[in-house]
């Protein structure tokens, strides 16, 4: 499935794959699961209680969504030039110890 296709369908899926997760992946998800619990509750008579659909609340679904959607596209295309792809970044980069550090359980286990 197409990157920009797949951040129109889901936005939160899209960014942990094709992206760094931690980038932004959780306000993505917010945005997202609001705008469809938004839709939801529009399509079953919104705040008002009204006998049909409340299309102001489908609205509001519609553009939280568009947000997400949006938001990720942006994260995803970025994706390339971001931290998380960069050899020399601290965040996302593991720490290997050095070959004169000890391990840590082993000084444990020699003070019991």
């Amino acid at each position: 499935m197409n990157r920009y296709l797949f951040s129109l369908v889901v936005p939160p899926i899209a960014v942990c794959r094709y992206a760094c997760a931690g980038c932004c992946a959780a306000p993505i998800t917010v945005f997202w699961l609001a705008g469809l619990g938004s839709m939801l509750y529009g399509y079953l008579g919104g705040p008002l209680g009204l006998v049909g659909i409340s299309w102001y609340t489908m609205g509001l679904g519609a553009v939280l969504w568009a947000i997400a959607s949006v938001w990720a596209m942006i994260t995803v295309h970025n994706a390339r030039a971001d931290m998380c792809e960069s050899k020399t970044d601290t965040l996302c980069r593991k720490v290997t110890p050095s070959l004169d550090e000890s391990d840590p359980l082993d000084e444990v286990t020699k003070f019991q």
